[in-house]
């Protein structure tokens, strides 16, 4: 009885970790909504949940809405000329090489629709090319085929790896996210801005996040940057944007957006269990924007 009595919570203990363990596939985070993911037989683009994927967004848009009048207007010309300028119709054609007001005006208003666009893409480059003050930095590197993840403020370092089919149930996916969810996910907190260095290991890969508006390659040997800024807290599923092997289709990316403070108690709980060499005692801080 009294073996009983020093074995039992020696048991508790063991359930416990082991509970832990188990609880660690969704990293002890509270449950969070799929935000970003692919639609069956959807045709539009991601709804937007950040500044940077609204810009891009409403330049898609505007480019639509003046591609389409061009193209009716081309393929209106193309069947004019057919119809009433053929051999039959017209046996005669003008010897004529030159109008200059046409030419003129084949000149200028291309230019002119040109700047029109310019007015706006390029202050979305710009909005993207240049880095804000980091709240959370986070060095990503691709590998064939697989996405390696480290915050470099904080020594933490992870790989995240597909998820197969009959996998999904235990990390807390369904079954629609197979070829999306991966077994680990790159955390970060609401309302920061989080700035990502992307590289590669071996071959050209590239980290996409269509819900946040960013695409970057990660070319071997070289650091690139991206940023993006998340509004609200979710799951957001992305791919490796470029070809990259016989496995390409199959390394996505996950990424869960938390609250501040679910993002320290998770830096909290990765520190022992990803880091390098175990960490000092010493609270754990993000960076604050001004």
């Amino acid at each position: 009885m009294r073996l009983f009595k020093a074995i039992t919570p020696m048991l508790a203990a063991l359930l416990s970790v082991a509970a832990v363990t188990k609880a660690a596939a969704d990293d002890l985070l509270p449950q969070l909504p799929v935000l970003g993911a692919p639609e069956q037989d959807g045709i539009a683009l991601q709804t937007p949940f950040t500044a940077l994927a609204r810009e891009v967004q409403f330049l898609d848009n505007l480019l639509l809405w003046i591609i389409v009048p061009i193209t009716i207007f081309v393929t209106g010309l193309m069947i004019w000329v057919i119809v009433f300028h053929n051999r039959r119709a017209n046996p005669e054609p003008a010897r004529f090489t030159h109008n200059t007001p046409i030419e003129i005006a084949w000149t200028v208003v291309p230019a002119l629709i040109l700047l029109f666009i310019a007015l706006f893409t390029f202050p979305a480059l710009r909005h993207q090319q240049i880095m804000p003050e980091a709240d959370v930095t986070i060095k990503v590197t691709g590998f064939q085929w697989y996405w390696g993840y480290e915050y470099v403020d904080h020594d933490i370092e992870f790989s995240q790896f597909i998820l197969e089919r009959d996998e999904l149930a235990d990390y807390g996916y369904t079954d629609d996210l197979y070829l999306l969810a991966t077994d680990t996910a790159m955390v970060v907190p609401v309302n920061k801005n989080i700035v990502l260095q992307v590289t590669a290991a071996d071959v050209i890969h590239a980290w996409a996040m269509p819900a946040f508006g960013v695409k970057q390659d990660g070319v071997p040997g070289r650091l690139a940057e991206l940023w993006f800024n998340a509004e609200e807290e979710g799951i957001y599923f992305g791919q490796c944007s470029e070809l990259c092997g016989i496995s390409h289709a199959y390394m996505p990316i996950t990424v869960k957006v938390v609250s501040e403070e679910e993002y320290i108690a998770w830096l909290e709980r990765q520190g022992a269990e990803f880091a390098d060499a175990p960490r000092a005692a010493q609270p754990v801080q993000i960076a604050t924007s001004n």
